[in-house]
């Protein structure tokens, strides 16, 4: 087993369900643990796993570190403090299914604000792969009823996985910026921390607000998993396998993320997928299928 987990492709598939378990444990938990205390301690596990790994390059590294403080304020407050923040909130409203549907529309919204932001040129095929795979998000999120969309009646659980999408989707092209030559648990840490310091406050208000836990052991076990799966082990894998097969590889792995939700949530949350959900799938594989498969021609030539 030791040997496999060197293999790059188990290491993003592993991520992947750990990622989708994620969006299944925060739906199941909505009632018994509110979305910002969930967040708080779901990356309070994770640094206090990472922290051992990140102090020995603490000393030699620090200078550098200090030197790139905003970037990594910055992507620390977009990739912890923001997007699984926002993630856990759109759950408290949106089934698990709709919200792992939603994350594949990640790679096309990193491509439209990459041309927003960085000017970046985008070919017809890449706007036509753009439109497709934003037709099947308004399916998912109009609940295959295209008059609400007219009617703006979206499940706001929904826009708030929108929000979380583009909130990725910005973290993603700052990761640009970030010190390369930091190494990865340090710097994991370091945007781990900036999340908490985020979060902190965030936290007691929502605790202020009569919102507590509701202990229990299933609660407990769920909060712990959120922790040590999608929050330590599934960067730590993810960071790791990106380094073997390069960033545009992995990426395309995150498609996987509506197949695991899908078949996790009918499991355990009794989730039935509706047609819209196909259609919504097929329309947004469809759109990056083009977009990812025109790069790699163009690649080839």
């Amino acid at each position: 087993m030791h040997d496999r987990l060197h293999n790059p492709y188990l290491l993003l598939v592993l991520t992947v369900l750990f990622w989708s378990g994620n969006m299944v444990i925060g739906r199941a938990l909505r009632e018994q643990v509110p979305p910002l205390s969930l967040a708080f301690w779901r990356w309070a596990i994770a640094f206090a796993l990472v922290l051992p790994l990140a102090l020995p390059h603490l000393r030699a590294q620090w200078p550098l570190l200090r030197a790139s403080w905003k970037a990594v304020s910055v992507l620390g407050l977009l990739g912890v403090g923001g997007y699984n923040t926002l993630a856990y909130i759109g759950l408290q409203y949106t089934p698990a299914t709709n919200a792992a549907l939603l994350n594949s529309f990640i790679p096309i919204a990193t491509i439209t604000l990459s041309w927003a932001f960085l000017g970046k040129h985008l070919r017809t095929i890449d706007w036509l792969g753009v439109l497709i795979s934003f037709s099947g998000v308004s399916i998912i999120v109009s609940r295959g009823d295209p008059v609400s969309l007219g009617q703006l009646s979206f499940n706001v659980g929904d826009l708030w996985m929108l929000v979380a999408v583009f909130t990725w989707a910005l973290y993603t092209i700052g990761l640009q910026w970030r010190p390369a030559a930091v190494d990865p648990m340090l710097l994991l840490a370091a945007f781990t921390l900036v999340g908490l310091l985020a979060l902190a406050p965030a936290y007691a208000w929502e605790l202020s607000q009569g919102r507590m836990i509701s202990v229990s052991p299933g609660v407990l076990a769920g909060i712990a998993y959120t922790g040590i799966f999608p929050g330590f082990l599934g960067y730590v894998f993810y960071n790791r396998a990106v380094g073997e097969v390069g960033a545009s590889k992995a990426s395309l792995f995150l498609h996987l993320m509506p197949v695991f939700a899908t078949i996790l949530s009918a499991i355990f949350l009794a989730e039935t997928p509706q047609p819209y959900h196909y259609l919504g799938i097929a329309l947004i594989f469809g759109g990056i299928y083009m977009t990812t498969a025109a790069k790699g021609a163009a690649r080839a030539r």
